[in-house]
């Protein structure tokens, strides 16, 4: 699991130990079904959201599922507990002219400027998650084939196409990088120190490019990662492709950009159809 999930479950495991405490259950063995329950109830109460409540759910039963292998527990009590609904939001994302916006702006022919621009590209070219990118080395570029080699959530591997324009702001970036003689430094993406650029300074970086090149939306990682399935999907109409270059174990995870789609439609529909404008 990324570190950002191992924290989170971390956070959810040590909720579930405080409610132990308080109703004096002092063993794994001693928790029932109607305790998990009776949890998530008043986390309910305490306004916690539900997609919260469902990865603390998840984060409960991968620990029944260690208890039980490990001997130190009978039955996994979480197993069957129902976590509210969530109601499915589009994902926020950028039309074509504010990616091109982004992407072809002023963008200074410095090391900094060079490694943004080509960090900006990949991601809207290939769909990347925040961690795939910042975890990528050098060899996982294919220059010759126009491919990436990432290794994505649940240490699953995948292989992405890059598009043209990403390859050669990846090429400019890595002249520049030369000049900085880090040659022992195998990360993709590095600082001017020559150490591996962490996620929360992609995210700075990203969000001070959206504000320089007057996006008038945020603009953060996940945000082009939503463009570039959105965009693909719109143009191709293949939710399975999208599924792989996205990397999503369930395409029913895939299928909320079918919603931001049939906007796109809709919006088409109203402006273009003699008999859907208003009066």
């Amino acid at each position: 699991m990324s570190p950002h999930t191992v924290k989170n479950y971390q956070r959810d495991l040590k909720q579930l130990s405080l409610f132990c405490d308080e109703h004096e259950l002092e063993q794994w063995r001693t928790i029932k079904s109607s305790h998990i329950r009776q949890f998530i109830a008043q986390l309910h109460r305490n306004e916690l959201s539900g997609r919260s409540i469902q990865r603390l759910l998840s984060a409960i039963r991968s620990l029944y599922r260690f208890l039980i292998r490990e001997g130190l527990a009978d039955n996994n009590p979480a197993q069957a507990v129902q976590a509210p609904k969530v109601e499915k939001r589009l994902p926020a994302t950028l039309d074509v002219d504010q990616m091109s916006g982004l992407l072809d702006g002023d963008i200074p022919n410095t090391m900094i400027g060079r490694r943004d621009h080509a960090m900006m590209e990949l991601f809207y070219s290939s769909g990347l998650r925040l961690a795939e990118l910042a975890s990528l080395n050098i060899r996982d570029v294919d220059f010759g084939d126009h491919l990436v080699y990432v290794t994505g959530k649940g240490n699953k591997s995948r292989v992405i196409p890059i598009g043209t324009q990403a390859l050669n702001a990846l090429k400019e970036w890595l002249s520049k990088r030369d000049e900085l003689a880090f040659f022992e430094q195998t990360a993709l993406f590095i600082t001017q120190q020559g150490c591996r650029l962490g996620v929360r300074s992609i995210q700075k970086r990203l969000s001070y490019w959206g504000k320089k090149q007057g996006i008038s939306d945020k603009v953060y990682p996940h945000r082009l990662r939503h463009a570039f399935a959105s965009h693909m999907l719109e143009a191709s109409g293949d939710l399975r492709a999208v599924q792989e270059l996205l990397g999503h174990a369930d395409i029913s995870t895939t299928q909320i950009y079918t919603h931001v789609d049939f906007q796109h439609l809709a919006k088409v529909y109203d402006s273009a159809h003699p008999r859907a404008k208003k009066k």
